[in-house]
């Protein structure tokens, strides 16, 4: 970079403000095309293709977190090499088929081969976001950036999910509903065609002027080095790695089983569709304030109270039986989810340094997004063996272990 680039670019919120408001709304629309399922899709599974076990039901999360995870990877790979927005204008072109898929599968193999395409959209889409964010807004609003950024996407999920349960009740499950997903998909890639600007020299410019923590780690690293790093030996990254693996594993049985928990209980589709998207909405809404609250006392211990916030709303949901009790539970799951979700990012974003974060970035996605394949496959074959109650219960356990992991073992990236 050049001496005249060099003094062009500028960090923070205020001094790259329309590039944040654009990315703010593609987040939306990424949770548009994501958030057209959460109320439909487990209920078409049982519904139009006559699936009896909650382990099929449940595949096709599976298969969008196996693809999202794996999208997650190749994204920030990409993304050092040739620039975040390329890769973000694949991930839109991947995700405009997926409503249609949906609207005309002729089986259920064709809905779980959406959501392969869902989940690759998804990976590079919602990856490139988060590089290009935490690219533009240094260090000092990293927390706040993630909450308003991760806020604004599961708001676009928990908008998309009550108005697709709205008009299923109304018009019946296909293919009305996924109207919703095709705006959000054609919307966004115009966006990210017409207004997103690369954002790649604003990580090599702050490598080249700032400090942080990471200046103790090496400049370059192989991606060998890098994998090492974040999955096992780093504390902070490798602490974040397995909370994110068990958030998204609650996120998996929270999408594909509670669905049809409340529907195994009677409840409408309608009023099904309004848990499916109160999740959501609360986990977007408390992440405005819970980003900026990690900014100002630290990320260690916020996430590891998200965790624990979460395996109790786990554990109501598994005890109760009554909409009431759902209500609570699932606000509880959402204000847990939101306490973790942007500051685990921000965290790691802290320890990684810039010219590789990109990279720690990406393979932190990938074991949290494999988490949702473990929430959808391990957790709907032990409701088809014990029940959905008592899954969600195990997997209420786990997910306070999950906590407990990191008070003992992450210490702070950052300053406070």
């Amino acid at each position: 970079m050049g001496e005249k680039a060099a003094r062009a670019v500028r960090l923070g919120i205020r001094e790259n403000l329309a590039q944040f408001l654009f990315l703010i709304a593609v987040s939306v629309l990424v949770g548009g095309t994501v958030g057209q399922e959460r109320a439909v899709v487990p209920l078409l599974a049982q519904r139009s293709f006559g699936l009896q076990t909650v382990a099929s039901a449940t595949a096709f999360v599976a298969g969008y977190g196996l693809a999202k995870a794996a999208a997650n990877l190749v994204a920030a790979t990409l993304s050092d090499r040739v620039g975040r927005r390329p890769v973000m204008i694949a991930g839109w072109l991947l995700g405009v088929p997926v409503p249609l898929l949906l609207m005309w599968a002729p089986s259920w193999g064709w809905v779980i081969a959406a959501n392969v395409l869902l989940g690759a959209h998804d990976g590079l889409a919602s990856s490139t976001l988060v590089i290009m964010t935490i690219d533009l807004v240094g260090s000092a609003r990293r927390g706040i950036s993630m909450g308003i950024l991760a806020g604004a996407g599961y708001l676009g999920v928990a908008a998309a999910a009550y108005t697709a349960g709205v008009v299923a009740a109304r018009y019946g499950l296909r293919p009305e509903p996924f109207f919703v997903g095709l705006a959000s998909a054609v919307a966004g890639l115009a966006i990210a065609v017409l207004f997103i600007r690369e954002t790649r020299g604003h990580a090599h410019h702050e490598a080249a002027v700032g400090v942080g923590s990471w200046s103790a780690l090496p400049r370059g690293v192989s991606f060998r080095e890098a994998f090492g790093l974040v999955s096992l030996r780093h504390p902070a990254m490798s602490a974040c790695v397995q909370a994110g693996f068990f958030n998204n594993l609650n996120d998996g049985v929270a999408w594909g089983m509670f669905p049809l928990l409340f529907a195994a209980h009677g409840l409408e589709i309608r009023t099904i569709a309004f848990l499916a998207a109160l999740y959501p909405a609360t986990w977007g809404l408390a992440q405005f304030a819970t980003g900026a609250f990690s900014d100002r006392v630290g990320r260690k211990w916020v996430i590891a109270a998200g965790m624990w916030v979460q395996a109790g709303a786990l554990a109501m949901a598994a005890a109760g039986d009554t909409f009431r009790t759902w209500i609570v539970a699932v606000v509880a799951l959402g204000l847990g989810t939101a306490m973790v979700y942007p500051t685990l990012l921000a965290a790691v974003g802290d320890a990684a340094h810039p010219r590789w974060r990109a990279s720690a970035l990406g393979i932190y996605r990938l074991w949290r997004d494999l988490g949702l394949v473990a929430g959808a496959a391990a957790g709907g074959l032990l409701a088809d063996a014990f029940g959905l109650s008592a899954s969600i219960g195990l997997v209420a356990a786990v997910t306070a272990a999950s906590g407990a992991i990191v008070a003992l073992r992450m210490d702070e990236a950052r300053a406070v």
